[in-house]
């Protein structure tokens, strides 16, 4: 008889690995299709709140986490007109409905290392681009770009902004924000001596941060507004530019030496896009036998550090959904389950994280003043208001 996979999972980046982590915790065996010959090691870090957490553990994986990266222990944020402290919080003296607030800066490529370790070996296909994705009856058929043909009776995309699998659901394209970013990791060869704190600089355009990750490297980030016209990105390098932006502020030193630290020549920045709250809301996360999660489901701006977290939520709801419907032989009924869990949610951070942003960035003078008099406040508790949330078990 011809071979059908039971469920194939494209994209093995944060929600696909966990994802079919999920799955087989629960008995289910899955296929997980991989473009790269090997794990992708780009993008440095997540910011990892109280809601991964929960994921994490769900997964099982938790501990094995925890142990390799340091606990931020405070919260600061700063004027760059003044210099001076908007916000500040001790973040263990703050507890959400989910329990106490843990926030750790974790290095991708050590999660999607540890969760492909967790998974039997024959489950993840590299160098497997899919590239068309036809109907035979119930089924879907994978044409990869070798040639080679994949058939599925559910197929998951975990596969990104640029999702096939969300393009053949008929998902709108994401939208622009105007807005670049680039992150990268300053490396001591012993103990940076930083104390574990979450510095953020929001204002005069941009917005900049820094965690420890471990004791031997620091994760930080810097966004900003694109020119109209582009041309600044595109006669001066990235490192000159961010440097340029950071000296013309009050930023306090230590950022400024964490990036020239880092590989400067190597910076590149990143357009942030994001799908807009209705079309979550409206659109086909799911439609029979398939459906989307992770970064193909919900992009969003990095303003709340959640795109990673939510993605984990992602990976433990559907693997529950997933396995009860083919427990009772009900797919359909599992995923549009899913899609009603999901939407809401999703489509609230991913709104929360745009507003936050483009408050945090504006150089406007009005905003800002709000911003350093009012908002100030609000903002960093949004972020922990989005964190206080539990996936539940697998």
């Amino acid at each position: 008889m011809e071979h059908v996979e039971e469920i194939v999972i494209v994209g093995a980046g944060i929600a696909g690995l966990a994802t079919a982590l999920g799955l087989h915790r629960k008995g289910v065996k899955s296929l997980v299709l991989e473009s790269f010959p090997s794990i992708r090691t780009s993008g440095y870090a997540i910011g990892t709140w109280t809601n991964a957490w929960r994921a994490l553990d769900a997964l099982g994986i938790g501990n094995k986490i925890r142990e390799q990266h340091i606990l931020v222990e405070r919260f600061k944020v700063f004027s760059p007109s003044s210099g001076a402290i908007l916000r500040e919080a001790k973040l263990e003296e703050i507890e959400g409905k989910t329990g106490k607030i843990e926030i750790r800066c974790v290095r991708r490529e050590f999660l999607l290392q540890t969760l492909a370790q967790e998974l039997p070996k024959d489950t993840i296909r590299y160098s497997s681009k899919v590239v068309l994705i036809e109907e035979e009856g119930d089924l879907k058929l994978l044409h990869l770009a070798d040639g080679s043909v994949i058939k599925t009776k559910v197929l998951i995309g975990g596969d990104g902004i640029n999702s096939i699998v969300g393009k053949y659901l008929g998902m709108k394209k994401p939208s622009s924000t105007g807005r670049l970013a680039v992150r990268g990791f300053a490396e001591y060869p012993t103990n940076h001596g930083f104390k574990p704190e979450f510095i953020q600089i929001n204002g005069q355009g941009f917005r900049v941060g820094m965690s420890p990750s471990t004791e031997k490297s620091i994760y930080w980030y810097f966004g900003w507004y694109s020119s109209e016209n582009g041309k600044d990105e595109s006669t001066t390098k990235t490192g000159e530019l961010i440097l340029m932006k950071l000296s013309n502020s009050k930023a306090p030193n230590e950022i400024i030496e964490v990036i020239q630290k880092s590989e400067m020549d190597q910076m590149v920045p990143s357009p942030l896009k994001y799908r807009t709250p209705f079309s979550l809301l409206l659109g086909n996360i799911t439609k029979r036998n398939i459906c989307v999660i992770g970064d193909a489901f919900h992009p969003m701006t990095p303003d709340l550090g959640q795109g990673g977290c939510i993605a984990l939520e992602d990976s433990v709801i559907l693997s529950r959904c997933l396995s009860e419907a083919l427990h009772h032989g009900k797919i359909e009924e599992g995923l549009e389950k899913f899609a009603k869990i999901r939407r809401w949610r999703c489509a609230k951070v991913v709104l929360i994280a745009y507003i936050v942003g483009f408050i945090q960035q504006s150089g406007n003078w009005f905003m800002s003043f709000l911003r350093e008099k009012v908002l100030a406040g609000i903002m960093a508790g949004a972020l922990l208001m989005v964190s206080n949330y539990d996936c539940g078990e697998v």
